[in-house]
């Protein structure tokens, strides 16, 4: 598939219409999220600019770049000018941006709330379309130590490694841990499976004086909190 047009390429554009040109002279912040995307495709097709293209894009999701990275390399190129190379360009470009989000969350370090775990939680598992249950490992002063994910998939006690938390726990001097989930549902209710798992944990990490401090389910936009709901 032919993925550049020569009227429509942004190199033939007035300077006044070249998002390149437009970055370089007026930074960053003065160019809309089209004209960020222009910039990584190029071109657009025989019918409309890359900007044009791009703005078509961004409608389809109702403007919102959350959204926009959850299309699949496959969506994207059912837009006419977006070939393979163009979708994986913007796939890779939405991704880093989570993941800056979550190391920008993460420079924070100290929890001193639910909605602190839900800003170093959120980008890492509030937009997958699957479940993943993490447990952050927190020292005395409450500040982060290490993150890592326990279960992907499904969530049942069966997945719960109590051993290997508790394990890792004491290999990096956790005095406590906070237990984060996604619900892909938007649904912010705990589940049977999820009250089991709260307790089972809780309870083991309980024998050797560490602290379960919450849990969280962690939708794309919102979260719920067993301790600031009094069920921990």
């Amino acid at each position: 598939m032919q993925e550049k047009s020569t009227s429509f390429s942004i190199k033939n554009w007035s300077q006044d219409d070249q998002p390149r040109e437009k970055m370089l002279y007026k930074g960053r912040f003065a160019l809309s999220d089209a004209e960020l995307v222009a910039i990584l495709i190029g071109s657009g097709n025989r019918e409309e600019s890359a900007v044009a293209l791009c703005k078509r894009i961004l409608s389809s999701v109702d403007n919102n770049l959350s959204a926009l990275g959850k299309l699949s390399i496959k969506q994207l190129m059912q837009f006419k000018g977006i070939g393979e190379a163009k979708a994986v360009t913007i796939a890779a470009a939405l991704e880093l941006g989570r993941r800056r989000r979550g190391e920008e969350a993460l420079e924070k370090k100290k929890i001193t709330s639910s909605l602190a775990v839900f800003e170093v939680m959120q980008p890492i598992i509030g937009d997958l379309q699957h479940e993943e249950f993490w447990i952050i490992y927190l020292n005395n002063s409450n500040k982060i130590i290490q993150q890592n994910q326990l279960s992907k998939g499904g969530i049942t006690g069966t997945l719960v490694d109590v051993r290997l938390v508790l394990k890792n726990a004491l290999e990096v001097g956790a005095t406590s841990l906070i237990l984060s989930h996604n619900h892909p549902s938007g649904t912010l209710k705990p589940s049977e499976a999820d009250k089991q798992i709260t307790n089972k944990l809780k309870t083991a990490a309980q024998s050797i004086d560490i602290k379960v401090l919450d849990h969280l389910i962690i939708t794309e936009n919102a979260y719920f909190s067993f301790a600031d709901e009094g069920i921990l």
